[in-house]
């Protein structure tokens, strides 16, 4: 079972920070799971160049991207003029109010277009939160859970590729999540999951 979505507007535009791009590549399943997402997807040319950067650590994210582009199951696209000012206010300041350029643009992009942006670094998250709280954001999981997800897959494969993203790319989970996460893939094998909270692994 999915949790309550926080993508309840099937039209509007999924924005992908390069995070969770690297989350659903890990999964072993992204075009099967963007397939089941209803949502339009959008990654911003910014967020592929951090992706294109990652080849010279020998990761295969950027090889993933330009497969689900060509397939047309996602979008490349660009700042346009009315996120300028969004932008420049997120990535310029004190250090503890910014943020990096894809997470920025990510937000920017989304704001200007009436997006939802997928984040998962919490720091991302608030900063948008707070400063745009009419947006509505979510994280990897937050696509993982979604009913049409879920119902796209059996149990095991889900599981599967949740386990995956968890310990391939050390997924971020946020608390709300914590306890689906763990109902999906078993208690056995939370140990495994390092991007958990210590207190969770040690305790299931």
């Amino acid at each position: 079972m999915g949790l309550p979505s926080c993508l309840f507007d099937r039209s509007a535009p999924i924005v992908l920070d390069a995070s969770v791009a690297i989350n659903l590549n890990a999964t072993g399943k992204c075009a099967s799971i963007l397939d089941a997402v209803p949502n339009p997807i959008v990654i911003l040319d910014v967020v592929s160049g951090e992706l294109e950067a990652g080849r010279i650590k020998g990761r295969t994210d950027a090889d993933m991207l330009a497969a689900l582009i060509k397939s047309g199951r996602l979008q490349t696209v660009s700042l346009s003029p009315e996120c300028e000012s969004n932008f420049l206010a997120l990535v310029c300041g004190r250090g503890a109010a910014t943020l990096d350029d894809g997470e920025a643009a990510t937000i920017s992009w989304a704001v200007a277009h009436g997006g939802i942006p997928i984040i998962d670094e919490k720091k991302g998250l608030a900063i948008c939160q707070e400063r745009f709280p009419s947006i509505q954001t979510g994280t990897t999981v937050d696509i993982l859970s979604h009913a049409d997800v879920v119902a796209a897959f059996d149990r095991d494969a889900l599981a599967d590729a949740i386990f995956n993203a968890l310990t391939r790319a050390r997924m971020r989970v946020h608390e709300r999540h914590i306890p689906w996460v763990i109902e999906q893939i078993g208690a056995s094998r939370v140990s495994l999951c390092h991007s958990l909270p210590f207190n969770v692994r040690t305790r299931a």
